[in-house]
């Protein structure tokens, strides 16, 4: 039996059959369980221009912002880090085993990030992440001033970058659907992740990619552009944890657009 809409005699029956089928292991379903609601429709999703209408175009901006961001410093150790190695003069060896390492420390960098996340919020999570990796980045951009130190400058500089901006994605990726109401959660995250993707992992890798020879302008670009992301959360961001609807109060009316 198939229950229609707006029978709820029916689909109470429906679930008592597969409560039935399971063994009663559950008390069975009544009508009153169901509550008094029964005639409210399901609210029609807002047009995908809400995204940025008044009231919640700012905060669609930064949580881009700071996704492209850590993205950035991703896809341009994930895309070009060993050619900008070996271009600066790295063996293939020594490239691959560096770019082995930065990733790798990502893995309980992630569980430190998710974990202090929720003590000191999205916004300061995000800003350590970002602005932490600038020693690293600066030390992977000077190594090859430091002689004998150089392997062990840019070792150090790596397991800094993979446990910073590189394992800042628990915090980010949940910072950004925070900075939509629920109708518009689904829709403004994917479009912010397309988005930020758009500038980190295309356009900055292409223009990147013939600098990759000079270690101070391929690191010294990243460092640029983490240290500006560290900055946007606490400049014009709001924290969310223990407030999952950010941009709406409980009237539904949007708060106060960041002042950019």
């Amino acid at each position: 039996m198939v229950s229609a809409p707006g029978n709820p005699e029916a689909a109470v029956e429906t679930v008592n059959r597969m409560i039935a089928m399971a063994g009663n292991r559950v008390p069975k379903l009544t009508v009153a369980d169901l509550g008094s609601n029964l005639a409210d429709a399901v609210e029609a999703l807002p047009p995908f221009a809400a995204l940025f209408r008044p009231g919640q175009l700012g905060w669609t901006v930064v949580g881009i912002l700071c996704y492209a961001a850590a993205t950035t410093a991703y896809y341009c150790s994930a895309i070009l880090l060993p050619k900008a190695l070996v271009d600066q003069g790295s063996a293939v060896g020594l490239s691959f085993g560096l770019g082995t390492l930065l990733f790798m420390v990502t893995i309980p960098g992630k569980f430190f990030n998710g974990f202090i996340m929720e003590i000191i919020g999205r916004r300061w999570s995000i800003t350590y992440c970002l602005g932490g990796s600038v020693p690293g980045l600066v030390l992977m951009a000077m190594a090859h001033n430091l002689g004998d130190y150089a392997t062990v400058a840019m070792t150090a500089g790596a397991i800094i970058t993979g446990f910073t901006v590189l394992s800042s994605f628990p915090a980010v990726r949940v910072y950004l659907s925070e900075q939509f109401p629920t109708a518009l959660r689904g829709r403004g995250h994917f479009f912010g992740e397309a988005t930020g993707r758009i500038f980190s992992g295309v356009l900055t890798p292409f223009f990147l990619e013939p600098y990759t020879g000079s270690a101070t302008i391929f690191f010294g670009t990243i460092a640029v552009v983490v240290a500006i992301g560290a900055c946007i959360p606490l400049l014009f961001g709001k924290e969310t944890v223990g407030q999952l609807e950010l941009v709406t109060e409980p009237s539904g009316e949007p708060v106060a657009e960041p002042a950019f």
